[in-house]
């Protein structure tokens, strides 16, 4: 079975389905996709055991796949202690270097303003990437080329962080 959004009522992967569901009805499309409980609802609804949460969207939240456990349906992704890990850069960076997986130059956890960032460039050298320590998709990521972008680059990776993942913290 699939679900879809509104906007998708006629998309190819509801005509293979054998079923498929309207979710998060007079929702924005991303809105829709990202309906946790919406998704829930018309999983238990249809006695649903499993769900592969496609790529995008829910495939790496790991509120979706908490709720999914909590409902006895298999998750088929990640568990979630490895999403909390891999979604937080941060920890997924540390959990790295405890495995003795090289990595490439960095700041070693969160930084705090563009000095400390400067500070990182100074050693390691231009250019670098300011990163939201959450999330993907290289939403809140910047590529800073020279000292002159850098106070810039860090206020839009922060803002930009805030605004997606609600956390203003980043690292380079």
């Amino acid at each position: 079975m699939a679900i879809f959004s509104k906007e998708d009522i006629g998309s190819y992967h509801r005509y293979k389905a054998d079923e498929s569901y309207l979710v998060g009805r007079g929702k924005k499309p991303i809105d829709a996709y990202l309906d946790i409980e919406g998704i829930i609802e018309i999983a238990k609804t249809h006695d649903v055991d499993a769900i592969h949460p496609g790529y995008g969207f829910l495939s790496e939240n790991a509120e979706f796949a908490r709720r999914c456990e909590e409902e006895g349906i298999i998750f088929v992704g990640p568990k979630v202690e490895h999403l909390v890990t891999f979604g937080d850069k941060a920890k997924a960076r540390a959990a790295a270097v405890n495995a003795g997986i090289p990595v490439i130059p960095g700041s070693g956890g969160v930084v705090k303003n563009a000095e400390e960032v400067r500070a990182f460039a100074d050693t390691h050298g231009y250019p670098i990437i300011i990163k939201a320590v959450l999330g993907g998709g290289g939403r809140g990521m910047r590529i800073v080329r020279s000292e002159q972008s850098l106070e810039e680059a860090f206020a839009r990776a922060t803002s930009e962080a805030k605004k997606t993942f609600r956390k203003r913290r980043c690292l380079c």
